[in-house]
């Protein structure tokens, strides 16, 4: 017997109440992990679907010519490979860009976007493979441009760098 407090406390009862500490503390750390991995899988889905939600205003601002949409989806710093190849570097680059041939476009036919894949290199940067259609009168054709996305203090996902250089097959 061990004297606790005054009391007597049987000796055998001490492992058991060491036990039920030991097992209370397992099931809170346990509990908290799964709070901590739900809340976690809460974050990446909600960043998945604003990373869709910029593919989805790339799509809808090439179709209406919106120079000013497009370039709102754009890191201060991004990097921009045009279809034809052309190296953008910087805002102000693809802005000019973008501002000189977009609104002027003529293209036969139209295109979808969607995310195709979506990996995130850390939580605020996603590599992002973009599946692009091109619905044409001789035809649909598919490009697989890559994108960098940031996502920036404020929670908003821009693009960092992307890859839009058409392949044609042949």
């Amino acid at each position: 017997m061990i004297r606790m407090n005054q009391e007597v406390v049987p000796t055998e009862a001490i492992p058991a109440e060491a036990a039920a500490t030991e097992a209370a503390a397992t099931e809170a750390a346990a509990t908290e992990a799964a709070a901590t991995e739900a809340a976690a899988a809460e974050a990446e889905s909600a960043d998945i679907e604003a990373i869709e939600h910029v593919v989805a205003t790339v799509e809808r601002t090439q179709r209406a010519k919106d120079a000013e949409g497009f370039l709102a989806l754009f890191h201060p710093d991004a990097l921009w490979t045009t279809a034809h190849g052309k190296a953008l570097l910087g805002l102000d680059a693809i802005a000019a860009f973008t501002r000189a041939v977009l609104p002027d476009a003529v293209w036969d036919g139209d295109v979808t976007y969607e995310v195709a894949h979506t990996r995130f290199l850390r939580p605020d940067v996603a590599a992002v493979k973009v599946r692009q259609v091109y619905h044409s009168a001789e035809g649909d054709t598919e490009g697989t441009p890559p994108y960098v996305m940031t996502r920036q203090d404020d929670g908003r996902w821009l693009l960092h760098v992307g890859q839009n250089t058409e392949v044609r097959s042949g």
